[in-house]
């Protein structure tokens, strides 16, 4: 009895973990391709589908364990090209270096606060196409009208 008892726990607790984790978006992107010992799924500590954990086990299991960096990331579901891009990034930042940075720009590049003031003190009867020209020829930046459009909003 006392066996299934915590084994019911090892499962609500995985169950909650990976729902965190979803939300988190720290899922592993291949959790089957992990087949380091330590997620085998007797501990369940060790868990496949958090990315965080799998990459830390994996640069330990470089650095201290002795495996290749080939044969680490392998088990551990990166390739070769990742491991090592993993390992700078935790050289880093650290532990934070092992969550993923998010995807894309940090923002609009040419939508300077100037040119966002020009565009917003601009003639509300101007298409985007000529306040475009405008800001063109005023800043030197050449912009959409679609995002001279966005902006105004």
């Amino acid at each position: 009895m006392l066996a299934c008892d915590s084994d019911l726990r090892a499962i609500m607790s995985t169950v909650t973990r990976r729902r965190v984790l979803e939300q988190a978006g720290l899922v592993h992107p291949r959790p089957e391709a992990v087949s380091a010992a330590l997620f085998d799924g007797r501990e369940s500590f060790f868990l496949a589908l958090d990315k965080v954990q799998v990459k830390y086990e994996m640069l330990r299991a470089h650095v201290i364990d002795g495996l290749s960096a080939t044969a680490a990331a392998e088990q551990h579901g990166y390739s070769r090209a990742g491991y090592y891009l993993i390992a700078t990034a935790f050289d880093e930042a650290g532990m934070r270096g092992l969550l993923d940075e998010p995807r894309g720009r940090r923002g609009p590049l040419k939508l300077t606060p100037t040119v966002l003031e020009f565009v917003a003190s601009a003639d509300p009867t101007l298409s985007g196409a000529q306040l475009a020209l405008e800001v063109e020829s005023r800043f030197g930046v050449i912009l959409h009208r679609r995002t001279i459009e966005r902006a105004r909003r």
